[in-house]
């Protein structure tokens, strides 16, 4: 057998996500500073200092349901930053950031590190794949009408309704990603002490100070109301992201490039909206170069934005109402294939009727 020479294998040109990555690589976009993250770190940490602080001076109040609010936002940033230290970009060093990681997610706003971690991760290897990204799998909504299909009961109606019942049901999406981490840490061993310790801190803290403060109605009343909010925070943060885009699996996109770009939607609105959404409106730049400091995505969309164009590579870029526009439209397209079947049935009468009434006149 003839031997190939080694020549000829480092003259196979690069993919085109090697390409940009040089790029990117070469403007200094992927360099991490533990020293950079500290402002916001410190900045967090005040937040939570002030919001105590209103939390006692106010007392036996209602007054404490715009307290509940206010943590609802601080919870959702704090749960920002547990995503950047999740994907390795506050440090240059894993330790710590799995440290931070787990300190603000387990311990500040309740949710297990690594549990998330895990999942979301298996969400960037294959955004808007049915069968892999656990984001868009059977649940309470469905984001197929093979997945509608399936529904029963109580879910079958919500899917064939589940565009009106959207936001409502991010009301209760903190609990379900309490939920997902409590379920986790049952069966899950590794680091299980360390993460269910944070999480027994974080619940018995939060619940003593609440009940030295209020009376069990208005405790109750709080957590209702923070949780709420907050589920509502982050599900309307990641929904721009990808619903409504393409459902692609590994057969459909032809590398890995397209597979980020063509699954994912930029959301506009500067820093702002930047500031709101923790840097997760440059949904597609952080899906190319997930360890990249969110701080870098605004500089790193011009760059990708042309290496997309000058390639024919379709970059989705629109308004934040859009974007809802674009997912809710999704989701009321999608229906169980009976109610499909008798929609479509329907539209074909409405036509024959219609060219019936053209011919007689």
């Amino acid at each position: 057998m003839t031997a190939i020479p080694a020549s000829t294998l480092s003259k196979r040109p690069p993919s085109d996500y090697a390409t940009l990555l040089t790029e990117v690589r070469r403007a200094g976009l992927l360099k991490r500073s533990g020293i950079a993250s500290v402002p916001r770190m410190f900045g967090l940490g005040v937040l939570v200092a002030v919001g105590i602080a209103g939390f006692l001076w106010l007392g036996q109040s209602w007054w404490q349901l715009a307290v509940a609010a206010y943590f609802a936002v601080v919870f959702a940033q704090l749960g920002f930053l547990g995503h950047d230290a999740g994907h390795q970009q506050l440090f240059a060093s894993r330790g710590w950031n799995d440290a931070v990681g787990v300190v603000v997610s387990n311990l500040g706003v309740g949710l297990s590190f690594g549990w998330w971690v895990d999942k979301h991760n298996r969400h960037h290897r294959h955004p808007n794949d049915l069968d892999r990204d656990p984001d868009v799998q059977r649940n309470v909504l469905a984001w197929s009408d093979a997945q509608a299909d399936s529904q029963r009961g109580l879910l079958r109606f919500i899917a064939a309704h589940q565009a009106a019942f959207f936001f409502p049901l991010l009301l209760f999406e903190a609990w379900n990603l309490h939920f997902g981490s409590v379920r986790t840490l049952l069966v899950r061993r590794r680091g299980w002490l360390l993460e269910v310790a944070l999480l027994f801190a974080h619940t018995v803290g939060c619940l003593t100070l609440l009940l030295l403060v209020l009376s069990p109605l208005r405790a109750l009343a709080f957590v209702a109301t923070q949780q709420s909010l907050l589920g509502i925070y982050l599900g309307c943060s990641f929904a721009p992201n990808h619903k409504g885009m393409p459902n692609l699996d590994d057969a459909s996109a032809p590398d890995f490039l397209r597979r980020q770009v063509l699954t994912s939607r930029d959301v506009t609105g500067g820093r702002l909206v930047a500031t709101i959404f923790g840097g997760l409106n440059y949904q597609i730049e952080h899906h190319l170069f997930p360890s990249m400091p969110s701080r870098n995505l605004r500089r790193c969309q011009p760059l990708v934005k042309r290496f997309c164009a000058a390639r024919g590579i379709p970059y989705c870029e629109t308004t934040l109402f859009d974007s809802y526009s674009m997912a809710l439209n999704h989701l009321r397209n999608v229906r169980p294939t009976a109610l499909t079947l008798r929609r479509r049935l329907s539209e074909a009468n409405h036509v024959v009727d219609a060219s019936s009434r053209h011919s007689i006149g």
